[in-house]
């Protein structure tokens, strides 16, 4: 094992050398010796979404070019690709359904940990969602913009707001198109639909359906996340800080808090 051809990071380095003294596995060592590569799986062209399958098609047009179902390697390629979409989507969405719900509990007053941290954030938000500002407290403001908010993932119609922020040539390339997100639930519904059996075996609307998903989270679930997290938790600034595996202290309790999800983060570092 030579840790310097799987990472060029000095720490990472030393750490496999300690896992492997200690005999720990990592996932190098599954790669390389307990994990064999399936080749139709590293092409795309293996199949198991029914249960007629799984079939795979024969990369050299010897064997097998279509499944039971009819379906080419096209096809076949375009769904799995599309199911994976439908997967990183549902999860880097779900991200921003949590922080609108937690600005949500905040605001009625439900979540006494968090509270409204860059109120000229929250300002700026709510030009998109069209809400007024008069009268109204920053934690009304933020109610409101939160149930905005979680309202995009399963609103049948109306286009995501954020979708207004894109240039305005790209928007019509996109409606052009026809992949502007309806919501952000229903485009992954729909790639779960797509690609069950009988249903859409046309591999150019299978990825064009595919591109309207990636805009959901992008432009939906992953913009949410990220705007709402700075009302919450700040706008993030350049500040100076110990990275990597460095940090840890071999005569100090470490506690490694993991900033992408923050909402459980920031109040772990409150506490200490």
């Amino acid at each position: 094992m030579n840790p310097e051809k799987r990472t060029v990071d000095p720490a990472s380095q030393k750490m496999l050398e300690e896992a492997e003294k200690q005999g720990i596995k990592t996932a190098w060592d599954r790669y390389d010796s307990q994990q064999p590569q399936c080749g139709f799986g590293q092409l795309g062209i293996c199949c198991r979404i029914c249960n007629m399958g799984p079939c795979r098609i024969d990369p050299f047009g010897e064997g097998a070019q279509k499944g039971v179902c009819g379906a080419s390697a096209d096809t076949i390629v375009a769904r799995n690709l599309l199911r994976m979409i439908a997967s990183g989507a549902s999860a880097h969405s779900d991200h921003g359904r949590d922080i609108a719900h937690t600005l949500l509990l905040a605001s009625e007053g439900h979540a006494h940990d968090y509270k409204i941290s860059d109120p000229e954030k929250l300002s700026q938000i709510t030009s998109i969602y069209e809400i007024k500002l008069e009268g109204k407290s920053d934690l009304e403001v933020a109610r409101e913009v939160a149930v905005k908010a979680l309202n995009e993932f399963g609103q049948f119609s109306g286009g995501l707001r954020f979708i207004s922020r894109a240039p305005l040539k790209t928007q019509g390339i996109w409606k052009k198109c026809g992949v502007i997100p309806r919501s952000i639930d229903q485009e992954v519904v729909e790639c779960m639909h797509r690609t069950h059996m009988g249903v859409d075996n046309d591999y150019k609307n299978i990825i064009m359906h595919g591109l309207r998903t990636a805009l959901s989270d992008g432009w939906g679930g992953s913009m949410i996340a990220t705007d709402l997290s700075d009302i919450l938790f700040g706008s993030p600034m350049p500040v100076r800080a110990k990275v990597n595996l460095g940090v840890l202290k071999e005569d100090y309790v470490n506690v490694v808090v993991h900033g992408h999800e923050p909402t459980l983060s920031d109040v772990v570092v409150e506490a200490a």
